[in-house]
């Protein structure tokens, strides 16, 4: 086949990896100038398959109710004049049930495991180094009653086979001891061994330079300006060279449409309607001063709803999630509080442990869909596939996601209980353990 990928995070390359490795002819598309510089450029690190609860649960209204004013709250819904955003709100409230919970974190925890598979396997065929630390993810919590709904949690997850252990004070502080500063505030914790972190910029990056070694074109710094219909199938899809400013068509064999919040309104005129809306998170990447006291652990951080990752002689601080729209910048006064707020929890948690005064933040918009669970798969338009919609979790579903829908083009059926665009979503089943 002769496929054109539209977007070069980790979702788009890992897709172009794997339909490359199947001998296709595949064309990559991005409006920048590398891979991974927009959601997948500084994100939080991790490789969460055993934390990857869906955003919408039960009492999921009611804080997000008491946060709307917050600027620097978890989850920020600020209400535009956008019929899209409500839309995407209403369908989140029918989400936030427990028998929607329970649907929607079985696929979540199933992809999950796919992917890490599939990462591993990747990993191991390319050789690709990326400040991978294979040493799990730990959730603190600094409240005895946020830690007692903490140990509940981990109750339910296991029972889809998530091995999430309970720790104590004691054992929080066993499995990190960069903690101690902050032990006395901590009640407990819950601990994945089997997760892990590392860069997913610096592995996407190098990913895309070994698919151009497979023979994968790239046209960077390319716009997408719009497609061609013939008949029930996309022929061409138009593009401009920022460079030189000129236009044309590229003709459509196959195409795969992953530009992450992007996709939804870039499929909208040609009838594909996606439930993604974008959530701009945040981060700070900031030197160590320390090295030797600051966290090698990956940690979430429960209070606040971030993720702490150490990156070689960095530290990455990341989270929140303020649903306003396409609005990537960094100077408005909500996204300063936000920005602030990072570099401030982590000197109490690591006092002295890193270099403040250069924090380099960053955003990106998550492509989030009420479910939290992605698109992945064909679309009503019989050459137009689908992988996007994966919020928090590109990271740790780009390898699966990208292999999966490889397989689906290939016509066959990737092995895991998934509930692909176009198939009906798989019953709820008993879990195999995530090792």
């Amino acid at each position: 086949m002769k496929v054109i990928v539209l977007g070069a995070g980790i979702i788009g390359i890992s897709t172009a990896w794997y339909l490359a490795a199947e001998g296709h002819e595949v064309t990559v598309v991005d409006r920048q100038p590398d891979a991974a510089l927009e959601t997948s450029f500084a994100n939080g690190a991790q490789i969460s398959v055993c934390f990857c609860e869906p955003w919408a649960n039960a009492g999921a209204p009611l804080k997000v109710a008491k946060w709307l004013l917050r600027d620097d709250a978890p989850l920020l819904f600020r209400p535009r004049m956008d019929p899209y955003q409500w839309r995407w709100g209403a369908k989140f409230l029918t989400q936030c049930t427990d028998a929607a919970f329970a649907r929607n974190v079985q696929q979540l925890v199933a992809l999950g495991a796919y992917s890490h598979e599939s990462l591993k396997a990747l990993v191991n065929e390319t050789g690709i180094t990326y400040n991978r630390l294979e040493r799990g993810i730990m959730h603190f919590f600094s409240s005895q009653a946020d830690f007692e709904a903490g140990a509940q949690a981990a109750g339910l997850m296991r029972e889809y086979g998530v091995d999430r252990r309970v720790l104590s004070r004691e054992e929080v502080l066993k499995v990190e001891p960069a903690l101690a500063a902050f032990g006395s505030q901590i009640h407990g914790g819950t601990y994945t061994a089997s997760d892990e972190s590392g860069d997913a910029r610096v592995f996407t990056q190098e990913l895309a330079r070994r698919c151009a070694e497979r023979g994968v074109k790239f046209l960077w710094q390319h716009d997408v300006l719009g497609f061609e219909r013939s008949g029930d199938a996309i022929s061409g899809v138009r593009v401009k060279d920022q460079l030189s400013g000129q236009a044309r068509t590229l003709a459509v064999g196959q195409l795969v449409a992953a530009m992450g919040s992007y996709t939804a309104p870039m499929l909208r005129p040609v009838g594909v309607d996606l439930d993604i809306y974008p959530a701009k998170g945040y981060s700070a990447t900031m030197k160590l001063k320390r090295p030797e006291a600051a966290s090698t652990v990956s940690l979430l951080d429960d209070g606040r709803k971030i993720a702490i990752s150490r990156l070689g002689d960095t530290i990455r601080i990341a989270g929140t999630a303020e649903m306003a729209g396409y609005d990537t910048r960094l100077d408005t006064t909500t996204a300063k509080v936000r920005c602030a707020s990072l570099v401030q929890r982590y000197e109490e948690l690591f006092p002295g442990v890193a270099d403040t005064s250069e924090p380099n933040f960053w955003t990106g918009l998550r492509p989030s869909t009420p479910t939290n669970i992605p698109y992945i798969g064909r679309s009503k338009i019989g050459n137009l596939w689908l992988n996007a919609g994966h919020g928090t979790l590109g990271w740790t579903h780009g390898a699966g996601s990208g292999r999966a829908l490889a397989e689906l083009m290939c016509g066959r059926q990737p092995q895991l209980q998934f509930g692909f665009c176009g198939e009906a979503a798989p019953a709820r089943q008993p879990m195999v353990q995530v090792a």
